[in-house]
């Protein structure tokens, strides 16, 4: 419950109270339009016992002008309400998806590790849809039917008050049954975000697998695993329309009850005299005034719980601490030189395993410093360390001489170039996946990336040149022309610090010369990080660190790693064999 109110202040605070004008605008047409409804309930009164008995044409006639304006003020204002509040509720949508995403771009890596990007796509397209029924002509429908409610209510009891008194009875139950539906129904609206961004994650890998799924003949497995997501969901939808059509027919028989009684009982009343045709014509139709509301108020009532259940994770994923905290990381790297010291770094992932255990080495400017060892031994882990993408469980990351901890990392990462050995390209151009660290680089830079990578090796052959369209995650090209365009990126950002998760492995010989060549180009007077696969490119290296089971177990250049005959000149001498 508690968790409940905080959700509705927290949507109150964000969404509600800034547009507060517009909904407060919203209800006074919501009361026009009620208040115009109105106008006929007692038209029809006067028209049975005054007009009709006076056969007075000209009462006639001005009670069926005053009925039609107030049906056009009724029109206008309904018109304008769902003009007004529908556009800034889907305006409220597409602000908060922004905020969503742009939340979502702070957070650190291993929130993204430990997250599918299927649910995440979920989160930020779904989970804030519901936030329409909030801004939108929900809530303002929720109160304005209650102030018609109260309205027709008072009336009512000035019409007759014990046939007032027999309906309120039905519908008091009715909403004692909403009140406890609504209970029941939202956490199963919470799952459902939950499941959904679940089926929708698996898909969304699904088709990013697409090759390996065929290739090893295993579309019947990922079926089935799909099939069990999507009767998850049937179940959760069956659930909540069980409940959902219970409170309907709830409100039809109670409601049902109270109308054949009122029947029974106006019957009587006319029968004796204590009430006219008029009233009881009147009555019926401020009844239906009073109920309509209600009635409508069940089904608003369902859609904001089902925005509740929504802007909870919302909120959830907003509370979120972010990557760059602003108040810790108060240092802003204006230039920096790339002297990277590691002191005494010690790592892991869960708290329990450590991957690395008292790590201390230097990196001087524009030094080569490659990363050696068996797979899981540390190497990327070192890696992520310094890029920020990790922070270490004790132990220190300077850069010249800064604490990496305290330094804001856009002032930081703006002097960093990172390329991976399978590296993400967008669909799009080339040249757009060129630009992507620096949108505006000037064409001369452009094309000094493009030449320091061998780009245009490749480009030149094409009939776009570097305009060329390449598909999802650059799939119309090889594997070598999707590094040189990675490369491109890096030598573009122009660096202080490159990163480089071996970018020659599985290429071709031809493939691997050009990026060999480039990769020159981008390493030259920058400080540089090497995961290395194949040691043959690492000879030249600065210093080599041969890394097993989170220690470094030795260090030093190419030469001398060979005569002490150690790990090192073992990983060696078997690449050479094979």
């Amino acid at each position: 419950m508690n968790k409940n109110n905080v959700s509705f202040k927290w949507a109150f605070k964000e969404f509600i109270w800034p547009r507060r004008k517009i909904l407060f605008l919203g209800l006074f047409l919501i009361l026009v339009r009620s208040l115009s409804g109105l106008v006929l309930p007692y038209a029809s009164k006067s028209l049975i016992d005054e007009v009709i008995p006076s056969k007075d044409t000209h009462s006639l006639t001005f009670l069926l002008v005053v009925v039609c304006i107030a049906l056009l003020f009724q029109s206008v204002s309904a018109f304008s309400l769902t003009r007004l509040l529908s556009v800034e509720a889907q305006h409220l949508i597409s602000i908060l998806r922004a905020k969503v995403q742009q939340k979502l771009l702070t957070l650190p890596i291993s929130f993204f590790d430990n997250n599918k990007s299927g649910a995440l796509v979920s989160r930020v397209m779904t989970d804030v849809e519901g936030v329409r029924n909030l801004v939108g002509t929900g809530l303002v429908q929720l109160i304005g039917g209650s102030v018609t409610a109260i309205i027709s209510l008072i009336i009512l009891i000035r019409i007759n008050a014990q046939m007032t008194l027999f309906v309120l009875v039905p519908v008091l139950i009715f909403a004692v049954i909403a009140l406890k539906a609504f209970g029941y129904i939202r956490p199963i609206f919470r799952a459902r975000g939950k499941i959904n961004a679940e089926v929708t994650g698996r898909l969304t890998e699904t088709l990013n697998g697409i090759r390996v799924i065929k290739g090893f003949n295993a579309e019947a497995q990922e079926q089935k695993v799909f099939e069990k997501g999507v009767e998850d969901l049937y179940q959760n939808v069956k659930k909540s329309l069980t409940a959902t059509a219970f409170m309907t027919s709830s409100s039809t028989f109670l409601l049902g009850l109270a109308s054949a009684g009122i029947m029974g009982m106006g019957g009587y009343f006319i029968m004796n005299n204590s009430m006219t045709y008029g009233e009881f014509v009147s009555f019926t139709l401020f009844l239906g005034f009073m109920i309509a509301p209600i009635v409508q108020m069940s089904n608003i009532g369902s859609q904001l719980t089902e925005a509740f259940a929504g802007l909870d994770r919302t909120q959830e994923l907003m509370g979120i601490d972010e990557e760059n905290n602003l108040k810790i990381r108060t240092i802003s790297l204006d230039k920096i030189k790339g002297n990277i010291t590691f002191n005494n770094i010690s790592f892991s992932y869960d708290d329990t395993t450590e991957v690395l255990r008292n790590i201390s080495f230097k990196a001087p400017q524009g030094s080569v410093t490659a990363l050696v060892g068996s797979s899981g031994s540390g190497k990327s882990t070192i890696a992520g360390l310094v890029t920020a993408f990790l922070n270490p469980n004790s132990g220190q990351v300077l850069i010249d001489e800064i604490d990496l901890s305290k330094v804001d990392l856009k002032s930081f990462r703006s002097q960093l170039g990172v390329v991976l050995q399978d590296d993400f390209l967008y669909e799009g151009t080339i040249r757009e996946n060129i630009l992507f660290p620096r949108p505006k680089a000037s064409e001369e830079d452009l094309l000094e990336a493009v030449e320091g990578a061998y780009v245009n090796e490749f480009t030149d052959r094409f009939e776009n040149g570097l305009d060329t369209v390449i598909g999802e995650r650059g799939v119309k090209l090889s594997g070598g022309q999707r590094q040189r365009i990675s490369i491109a990126r890096a030598l573009l950002a122009k660096p202080k610090i490159v990163i480089l998760d071996e970018a020659t492995s599985n290429l071709d010989t031809q493939s691997e010369a050009f990026i060999q060549k480039s990769l020159a180009i981008l390493m030259r007077n920058r400080t540089t990080f090497v995961i290395a696969h194949r040691l043959s490119t690492i000879q030249k290296a600065d210093q080599i660190l041969v890394i097993e089971e989170g220690d470094i177990v030795e260090r030093g250049k190419h030469e001398e790693l060979i005569k002490t005959k150690g790990r090192y000149h073992e990983l060696y001498t078997y690449q050479t064999r094979m």
